[in-house]
């Protein structure tokens, strides 16, 4: 198992909770003295949610309830966990039944949502919330910054915005490049009634500028 875990990012101290956390219903049905991972992916569901609960609640002190339960039901689907765990390639390492195994199950993103789940729920029976909590941010951190920064939605520019006027403040934004014309990076600093807030970097203009709102309203 040293090639998954190492992809995991966590060494088992009990090895047979992730060897669980492989074993599909098939092989079970197969093998009746095997123990399947479906308690483990239930589990595992609710871990993650609660990760992720925990990042959005922590990290965007304004967003509603609303807008967190919409963002958290996005990163925790089924296409987001199947992603997450082709990235791990985890498919190799399932344990499968004959019959799953011949229609090609170790792609099937219903198998691989659900094992990911079920070794979520390894880690934190083995190490506890907090290394499932870094384990959980440090696949899904990214997807949440997507979803954050999808148009239409309430983006960390359009919070900081809509914060400060209701204070009857206005954000103020002054942007700096470098580098050459094909590659440059920009850092965007936001002001507020005079006062440096936020500082942030980016590839554009706009992501410069949704990094300097989004360490700006962690002093709100």
């Amino acid at each position: 198992m040293t090639g998954l875990e190492a992809a995991l990012g966590h060494t088992f101290a009990n090895q047979e909770l992730l060897a669980r956390a492989l074993i599909h219903r098939s092989y079970q049905a197969e093998h009746l003295e095997a123990i399947d991972n479906e308690r483990m992916e239930f589990l595992g569901d609710a871990v993650l949610s609660l990760a992720v609960a925990t990042y959005l609640y922590e990290r965007n002190p304004h967003m509603n309830e609303g807008q967190m339960a919409k963002v958290r039901g996005a990163v925790v689907s089924r296409d987001e966990l199947a992603a997450v765990a082709r990235e791990l390639d985890l498919g190799k390492y399932l344990v499968l039944g004959r019959g799953e195994e011949s229609t090609g199950g170790r792609d099937k993103s219903s198998i691989l949502a659900n094992a990911v789940e079920a070794v979520i729920a390894a880690v934190y029976l083995d190490a506890g919330f907090d290394v499932a909590l870094r384990f959980v941010l440090a696949h899904w951190d990214e997807r949440i910054q997507t979803r954050l920064l999808r148009p239409g939605g309430a983006d960390y520019k359009t919070r900081m915005q809509e914060i400060l006027a209701a204070a009857g403040l206005k954000p103020e934004y002054r942007i700096d490049a470098t580098g050459p014309d094909h590659a440059k990076k920009f850092t965007a600093r936001l002001f507020v009634d005079g006062e440096l807030r936020g500082e942030g970097s980016g590839a554009s203009k706009r992501e410069a500028e949704q990094e300097a709102a989004r360490i700006a309203m962690e002093s709100f």
